[in-house]
């Protein structure tokens, strides 16, 4: 009997410090593998602001939106799918059944993108927005100052402070705003009549000649 308790003895040592060194090793994978996901979330967020940001700043430049054709160039491309697979399986029949059927779905699907977008035609774009902003105003403005009263008027959108500069850059540009400088600030204004422009100012060097 005490001949084969020892044997006994020894195989449940192994078996535990075995048992021990698993867990330990799966113990460690589960951390290696929390924190690898905790960092692809991060980068997850990161890139989903961007692209929050590179859409705002699409619509503020007036660029039509290509997210419709990829599904559309999709649908084409899984529609000949099926009849690949069927004419080896049910014969030329089935080819000319399921032919017609695909185009039925793709003109089913077209009209449901009409109304997505007619929706986000009947919205301002963020130009009209701060058209009509700087044209109440009565003292100049920063971007950051717009982009806040634009997001306290309009709580269901949102106003980056970039995209916002980079509008009212562009409005600049087409002499629908007026930019001013206070240091290193930046302010801007509705446009207005310049006071060389009037006719006081152009007849004031004819009274010098004389």
């Amino acid at each position: 009997m005490p001949e084969t308790a020892a044997p006994a003895t020894e195989l449940t040592s192994q078996y535990l410090a075995q048992v021990t060194g698993d867990l330990e090793r799966n113990a460690k994978e589960q951390e290696r593998i929390s924190a690898e996901i905790a960092s692809l979330q991060e980068q997850l967020a990161a890139v989903q602001h961007n692209h929050t940001v590179l859409v705002n700043v699409q619509q503020a430049l007036g660029l039509p939106q290509p997210p419709a054709q990829p599904t559309a160039d999709a649908e084409s491309a899984t529609v000949p799918s099926p009849r690949q697979k069927t004419p080896a399986a049910r014969g030329r029949k089935h080819e000319a059944r399921k032919s017609v059927a695909p185009p039925k779905k793709a003109a089913a699907k077209k009209p449901q993108a009409k109304p997505a977008d007619a929706a986000k035609t009947a919205q301002p774009t963020l130009v009209e927005l701060i058209r009509r902003h700087l044209l109440e105003l009565t003292e100049p403005r920063s971007a950051a100052e717009i982009s806040a009263a634009l997001g306290k008027a309009h709580p269901e959108r949102q106003f980056a402070d970039k995209v916002v500069r980079v509008t009212l850059e562009g409005l600049v540009a087409k002499s629908q705003a007026e930019r001013t400088k206070q240091g290193r600030s930046v302010f801007y204004t509705a446009p207005g009549p310049k006071p060389a422009e009037t006719p006081e100012a152009q007849a004031q060097p004819a009274h010098t000649d004389h």
